[in-house]
């Protein structure tokens, strides 16, 4: 009777990690949300913006690798539609999988211990750089989380049987692949992180071990062909859905059951052929002009991995060669260490440039040896210090000390203003809020119907279309990338675009909203006959001013 009055208790008893773990979570979600609008769009979160307004306007979209992956894209087209568009309201997916990623952690309980479960989550929740990307409308903190999630659901069909486990890592497979180009590098580098697990017995001096984890593996894969078989067509179904073809008609489109044949051939071979022709054949070729050189490739990626992520590098770096080089390595750890070092390599060289938010790719990865190594400073520090000395109670105040500074350097870089000086920051990140301007703007353009709205003039932003669907011609990539992110904003409020190469050629009734460079600030004065508000406005961290014309 006792008995089962022991096991009632311990159903009833909370299972304090989760509970820790979905803390943790809910934390980091509000630190994601807070404030998610105020600062002004990135260029390229106005390209991607910019695209998505267009396709819940037209209802037509296509994948085009220079756009990004699709995940963004059919997303965000349902959440305008509902909430309406806005900055925070744009980055709100982005947020909510970023804030969501610490539960993460829960799928590594059992390959990790408690403490470090909890460590992975507290991690995966501060951590600088994912904290300001995930308040970014990027792919990355999307592909990163779904990329670490689909090893997380491995790791728990393997421990616990779960096939839900197993069918979670087919669609986030599927969503990191549709969330970012940079995914399609996941297989290689956990297919190295496997073989170099793999390897660890025959370089200890035990290759017999290494045969029969290769003999356990293939009569895993045996065993289980069945809900393998599942798992693969759940990867293939959410594959589909995202990168399919959306008509906004009658034509070739996933809803348009008459052309399916047609949307998987898009969907699949289209859409691999046409990533391979951008992305990758551009790279192979010898005179491709954005390459770089194999060593100021790396070494420009590692000084930006270590200028934003340098505390967890070195956790990374202390709880690998702890887990490496004792008995019972784990594998799970050693496997993110190894991801982690690839990775270095193949984003380095991917990368057209060492921009910062290439390191979020790297950094689920390097939490896993990183909480590790936080998991063992703290029990060190537990257990290792008298509790009534005053030197734990020092050691306990230099702890907080430094946890406070680093949370005060990590609230600054996610909330503060972007500035040169910024490790976070990306060039192409406006320094001055616009909405001063597009409050003026809306009202001068209301009721206006001769002409354009807005004229972009000089030859900075002078461009042969208005390119309302992607690509952007070769030719005007130029200008069409410097009037970034004002293509988002003024697609908000609905306006009509034209550009012209010289002040002089504005001709007709004076439009309501004139953008230029403060080169051509007085002659595009001289032209105007109606009184019109300057705004000032930078564009990027340096040398991207305009000044905005609006009609009073």
């Amino acid at each position: 009777m006792s008995d089962t009055g022991d096991r009632q208790g311990s159903r009833r008893r909370p299972d304090r990690v989760a509970l820790a773990v979905a803390g943790i979570a809910l934390l980091a979600l509000v630190a994601r949300v807070v404030s998610l609008g105020d600062r002004p769009f990135h260029w390229d979160e106005g390209r991607v913006g910019y695209w998505t307004l267009r396709y819940l306007e037209s209802g037509a979209y296509s994948y085009r690798p220079t756009a990004g992956g699709p995940f963004l894209y059919v997303v965000n087209r349902q959440v305008f539609a509902l909430v309406g568009a806005s900055d925070a309201s744009a980055r709100a997916v982005v947020a909510l999988v970023g804030g969501l990623l610490p539960l993460a952690a829960l799928l590594f309980r059992g390959a990790l211990r408690d403490d470090e479960t909890v460590a992975l989550a507290g991690i995966l929740a501060v951590e600088p750089l994912l904290l300001y990307y995930s308040r970014f409308l990027r792919g990355d903190v999307p592909a990163a989380a779904f990329g670490f999630v689909a090893v997380g659901g491995i790791v728990r069909y393997r421990q616990t049987g779960a096939r839900w486990g197993l069918y979670l890592a087919a669609a986030a497979a599927a969503l990191a692949l549709a969330s970012s180009g940079f995914a399609v590098a996941y297989p290689f580098l956990w297919l190295l992180g496997g073989l170099l697990v793999l390897d660890e017995a025959r370089v200890r001096g035990a290759p017999r071990a290494a045969v029969a984890r290769l003999d356990e593996g293939r009569e895993w894969f045996r065993e289980r062909a069945t809900p393998l078989a599942r798992a693969l067509f759940v990867f293939l179904g959410v594959t589909l859905f995202f990168f399919a073809p959306r008509a906004g008609g009658m034509g070739t489109g996933l809803f348009n059951p008459a052309t399916f044949p047609d949307v998987v051939a898009a969907a699949f071979a289209g859409a691999a052929e046409q990533f391979a022709g951008v992305r990758v054949a551009p790279r192979l070729d010898r005179g491709y002009a954005g390459g770089r050189e194999f060593i100021p490739a790396i070494t420009g990626y590692v000084r930006t991995a270590l200028a934003t992520s340098w505390l967890l590098v070195v956790l990374g770096l202390l709880g690998f060669l702890r887990e490496r080089y004792r008995r019972g390595s784990r594998a799970v750890v050693n496997f993110g260490a190894y991801v982690a070092g690839f990775g270095v390599l193949v984003f380095g060289l991917a990368a057209m440039n060492a921009e910062p938010w290439t390191a979020v790719h790297l950094l689920p990865w390097l939490a896993l040896p990183g909480a590790v190594a936080l998991a063992a400073g703290g029990r060190f520090l537990w257990t290792r210090t008298d509790r009534a000395a005053p030197a734990r109670a020092v050691t306990a105040l230099l702890v907080v000390a430094l946890v406070a500074g680093g949370a005060g350097s990590m609230a600054a870089a996610a909330y503060g203003p972007a500035g040169p000086g910024s490790a976070y920051a990306q060039y192409g990140q406006p320094v001055d809020d616009p909405d001063a301007m597009l409050a003026a703007a809306a009202a001068a353009m209301d009721g206006h119907t001769d002409g354009a709205d807005v004229v972009y003039v000089g030859s900075e932003f002078a461009t042969l279309d208005e390119y309302r669907d992607p690509p952007v011609a070769a030719a005007d990539q130029a200008a069409w990338g410097a009037r970034l992110p004002l293509q988002w904003y003024f697609e908000r409020i609905d306006a009509e675009t034209r550009s012209v190469r010289s002040p002089s050629l504005l001709t007709g009734d004076d439009p309501p909203v004139i953008v230029t460079k403060p080169t051509h600030r007085a002659a595009v004065t001289e032209r105007l006959d109606g009184e019109y508000e300057q705004f000032e406005l930078r564009l990027g961290l340096w040398n991207r001013d305009v000044v905005v014309f609006v009609q009073q």
